[in-house]
């Protein structure tokens, strides 16, 4: 059988529930929603597994055409004949605990760029920041030397602003973190 729903496990179980036939395994390839399906699927009494794509990938090379019915079919198929690798879900903390360092990450990226850009829009006009410049003494040095051209403030406040929130709510991630790792076993030693 062939259908199509939103991908929420509700619409998913509802969908199978009204097949004729009994589903004893259904296959997820994995991605960025299917360990949450997964679960969901799970807790609503299917079987379901993420399954490497690598396997997948030698089959669906073979098919003329790619779309993702094909490679429903694919999947299918490969459950059918157990010609799948299970992957190895991590658990909900690891998971919370993957996206704190990720968005911790991405958030100290962004003020690096913040102030790769700042320091960019000085060099143009020839001006450098400088003396030891740390994370927090920054802003202060950037001022500091916007003072012998204080007409290019209005292109700089901006964004020494949005630096400042970034680097606000990295703080605010980055404490999590320290509590985490202060409470973790593992790393305490």
């Amino acid at each position: 059988a062939e259908g199509a729903v939103p991908s929420n496990p509700g619409s998913i179980l509802d969908w199978l529930g009204r097949r004729p036939f009994q589903i004893s395994r259904a296959g997820l390839e994995i991605g960025g929603v299917s360990r949450w399906l997964r679960e969901g699927l799970r807790a609503g009494g299917l079987n379901a597994i993420c399954i490497d794509p690598r396997k997948l990938r030698a089959l669906t090379k073979i098919m003329p055409i790619k779309t993702d019915r094909n490679d429903a079919r694919s999947i299918a198929a490969a459950m059918r004949v157990g010609w799948y690798s299970e992957v190895h879900i991590k658990s909900k903390p690891s998971q919370v605990m993957q996206m704190l360092l990720t968005n911790r990450k991405t958030l100290l990226d962004k003020q690096i760029d913040m102030d790769n850009v700042i320091r960019g829009t000085l060099r143009v006009f020839g001006i450098k920041v400088s003396g030891r410049i740390t994370h927090g003494s920054f802003e202060a040095r950037v001022r500091e030397a916007l003072t012998t051209a204080p007409q290019l403030m209005d292109l700089v406040e901006p964004l020494l602003v949005a630096r400042a929130a970034l680097r606000e709510q990295y703080m605010v991630l980055h404490r999590q973190l320290v509590k985490a790792v202060r409470a973790d076993e593992a790393c305490l030693r």
